[in-house]
């Protein structure tokens, strides 16, 4: 692969002439893609004053910041065409799934490759809700956090809680190929980590959801369906027979069911990543988690709301989308990486909130979600950059159902636990076994160079040459402001 070649070349074939040797390298497609190790070939003698770091000789490197043209892996999971809008889990398209599926049966779809039978469902169910209730220890462990935490801070350090309390599923504890061997006994343990991870995540969830409110916590009850479980856990207050509105448990298992995967995003990514050191799936969903915290992914659906509350009345969107033109404001909820036309999630969305809206009443910032919308779809700035809406308005939906702002992450992890797994699973059994992710990089930092005395050097100083200085207050300060044996130099 990748080798100099005289002879001709293949039709499913690259043909790269390197410039700087005369050589001609025949690279194979396959799939349609080539293999990034091809360019390792590619090697050549350092020109005259060339950095010894750039490692000419030993072959090239593709540079790929962002990932924006890298496949890491071969996977059966989920499809995207960004261009079409499309987006089918295991072949089958969302739209459908949306209408005819739920949550759960979505998931067995995603991490094992085929719709159930009737028979498998029930016991896939039973298992995932048989395993939501968690140790007594758990509510000491949530309550240790002040009353003002971020539940997603919870959520993501309840997950890697989780993984002290098994052991047999900790491959640095058990042995490093108890997930990848794909015996029978293998296949086992690892199903039964996927029980655990999916049951609990709504039981975690709700428990950092009640942390904020003061409130004990609720044993998961029996006889409800996933999404009706959690509402249960969330907001039940010992009331008798107490049983959620089906309408927001069947919009809300239907948004889990759209947010269940999404190819590999950022989250799903450092799971991967992380969980190439064969790391439990524990400290791998954690990960994922945390990655997810972040505004520029899962936290996407609270900035949505946040700008629709800066706006506030429709007739404010024309001076807020010119104000975006002019890059004073930033645009949330339009465009997307991989989407350079409307989500195929939108649309579904848009539907289920209309169900919501039924029996909640409009919010208030619908007009102008809808206002912004329109603007946006008219006007030729956002057409040309193909700033099309996304999935990130179904904060919308989660505003209409009384969940505050900093939880919508929560609700966005929560049903991405069974993506995450899916693509740790598919991983563990791949076919060569698990490679650790090690990316290279492109150093062009200093040269070697000597070390200098510190009576000898010469101070380099300028913004992010050093570090920034740390005003202090309170205790602090009158701390440095007091006389006591072994004093430096006050930082006032």
């Amino acid at each position: 692969m990748g080798k100099p070649s005289e002879a001709q070349a293949s039709n499913n074939s690259l043909t790269v002439r390197d410039n700087r040797t005369g050589k001609v390298y025949n690279v194979p497609i396959v799939d349609n893609s080539i293999s990034a190790t091809a360019f390792k070939a590619m090697s050549a003698s350092r020109i005259p004053g060339e950095r010894e770091e750039n490692e000419t000789e030993k072959g090239l490197r593709v540079s790929d910041r962002g990932f924006l043209n890298t496949a890491v892996m071969r996977s059966t999971i989920t499809y995207i065409d960004g261009e079409a809008g499309v987006l089918r889990y295991r072949g089958y398209p969302i739209e459908q799934l949306a209408v005819h599926s739920s949550h759960l049966e979505t998931a067995y779809l995603l991490i094992y490759g085929s719709l159930p039978s009737a028979a498998q469902m029930l016991e896939f169910e039973s298992e995932v809700m048989h395993h939501g209730t968690v140790h007594a220890d758990a509510e000491h462990f949530c309550r240790s956090f002040r009353y003002d935490a971020h539940p997603m801070a919870i959520l993501t350090s309840a997950f890697a809680y989780l993984g002290s309390y098994y052991r047999e599923a900790n491959p640095s504890l058990q042995g490093q190929n108890i997930f990848t061997r794909g015996d029978q006994e293998s296949l086992a343990l690892m199903d039964k980590q996927i029980y655990r991870l999916i049951g609990k995540a709504t039981t975690l969830a709700a428990m950092a959801y009640r942390v904020r409110q003061g409130r004990d916590f609720v044993t998961p009850p029996t006889g409800l369906s996933y999404t009706g479980s959690f509402l249960y856990q969330m907001d039940h207050l010992g009331e008798k027979n107490y049983v959620p509105n089906p309408v927001l448990e069947k919009a809300l298992d239907v948004l889990f069911l759209l947010h269940a995967d999404h190819e590999l995003n950022a989250s799903a990514t450092t799971v991967l990543q992380t969980g190439s050191s064969l790391v439990d799936p524990y400290s791998a969903i954690a990960a994922g988690c945390a990655s997810l915290y972040g505004p520029l992914h899962g936290g996407a659906n609270e900035a949505v709301i946040r700008m629709l509350i800066s706006i506030g009345k429709p007739e404010n969107v024309p001076a807020f989308i010119e104000a975006v033109k002019k890059r004073e404001k930033v645009l949330s909820g339009f465009g997307h990486r991989v989407y350079k036309t409307s989500d195929p999630r939108s649309f579904i969305v848009r539907k289920t909130a209309d169900e919501v809206f039924k029996i909640t009443g409009k919010d208030e910032l619908l007009e102008t979600a809808m206002a912004l919308h329109d603007a946006a779809m008219k006007d030729e700035y956002f057409i040309k950059r193909k700033l099309a809406p996304n999935v990130d308005f179904c904060g919308l939906i989660y505003r209409a159902m009384g969940f505050p702002l900093d939880f919508f992450p929560v609700l966005f992890a929560v049903p991405r636990v069974v993506g995450w797994l899916a693509h740790w699973r598919q991983m563990m059994l791949q076919e060569g076994g698990v490679k650790i992710w090690r990316p290279r990089q492109i150093y062009v930092g200093a040269g070697k160079r000597d070390y200098v005395p510190v009576d000898k050097r010469v101070a380099v100083e300028g913004p992010k040459l050093t570090p920034s200085k740390v005003f202090h207050s309170g205790i602090t300060k009158r701390k440095n402001l007091a006389s006591f044996t072994g004093k430096v130099a006050a930082r006032l």
